[in-house]
């Protein structure tokens, strides 16, 4: 993939970078020792704390960056996005900071959590369809039908710019990182990684991970081609998308060095890690990163790994049935 046909470029997150300064600033890159343990190898894991940002996750860099390029005339109209949770929160709270209307489409039964956060930063909710495609089909039509500004979650340069900043934020706290290892739903986080890296570390390898049961961008780089799924159900709701994204996948293509899968277990396994190791609150899809790394550990032996916990938005419900070993 030319440079010419990246989604974004590193000058791009840069920007974005400074767009983001006043508002956000960066999480905390931490070695934990009982995490090292846990993880075994010799391995040493840098955990990048998205978790510590204002709504809880990393897309509170996505919707700031998006949110804060608007033209004068778009922030009046207002903008629309369809979430299952974290991209709704961070569109809204950048909406509150900014002053600009949002309005938020999500699924029915969606975490209710997530919902009462986006209503407390002034959205307007908007709860329609069975999943996140559904609620997508919704917020293009009300963009259609209200003039309001569409702000995908992936399928926007200013997000995976946005999103570039932590991989960037990382480069700069640990200069001697040996790999990374990023969760994917959409790809804004992996793609902007890979924008960092192509710049400042072109041998640093990038390794992604995502939920078996919502597998449509694994198994459409395997694939070399767009595949859909028919489900995406998994309790880290913040993978749980059913295609691929046309800003992200050729990048994914191009810039990943391997992309595995998950099970839900394992998905939950992580999770109960990161909590008894680093004492943080983790959602399903913060907790990718380290169940991806350890599938692949024995690859990985004797390095330093950065991963990311990309959330910590899980609801009680479902954060019990994880301690409970229900899941």
């Amino acid at each position: 993939m030319t440079v010419e046909t990246w989604p974004i470029t590193f000058e791009d997150v840069l920007a974005a970078r400074e767009r983001l300064q006043p508002y956000i600033a960066p999480s905390p890159l931490l070695e934990h020792p009982l995490l090292n343990a846990a993880v075994g190898e010799g391995i040493r894991v840098f955990v990048k704390h998205e978790n510590h940002l204002p709504t809880g996750a990393f897309k509170a860099r996505n919707g700031m960056s998006a949110l804060s390029a608007l033209l004068p005339e778009e922030r009046q109209r207002g903008v629309v996005a369809a979430t299952r949770g974290n991209h709704g929160l961070g569109i809204a709270w950048a909406g509150q900071r900014l002053g600009i209307p949002v309005t938020v489409c999500v699924p029915l039964g969606n975490n209710p959590e997530k919902n009462a956060a986006v209503c407390a930063y002034g959205a307007t909710l908007v709860e329609r369809g069975v999943d996140y495609d559904d609620s997508l089909a919704v917020a293009q039509r009300l963009a259609r039908e209200q003039g309001l500004r569409e702000v995908p979650s992936t399928n926007e340069p200013q997000v995976i710019a946005g999103a570039g900043t932590l991989a960037l934020e990382m480069l700069e706290q640990q200069p001697d990182l040996e790999a990374l290892v990023f969760s994917v739903g959409g790809g804004s986080q992996a793609v902007g990684a890979l924008t960092v890296v192509r710049r400042l570390r072109p041998d640093l390898p990038v390794y992604a991970v995502q939920a078996e049961s919502a597998s449509a961008a694994h198994d459409s780089w395997h694939a070399g081609r767009p595949v859909t799924t028919t489900s995406a159900l998994t309790f880290a709701d913040g993978l749980a998308t059913r295609s691929t994204y046309v800003l992200t996948f050729e990048a994914l293509r191009a810039g990943l060095t391997d992309f595995v899968t998950v099970s839900e277990a394992q998905l939950a396994d992580a999770l109960r890690v990161l909590v008894r190791t680093t004492h943080n609150l983790v959602e399903g899809a913060g907790a990718a990163g380290l169940a991806g790394l350890l599938k692949l550990r024995a690859r990985l032996a004797g390095k330093r790994v950065g991963i990311v916990i990309s959330g910590g938005n899980i609801d009680q419900e479902t954060l019990r049935r994880v301690l409970a070993s229900e899941i």
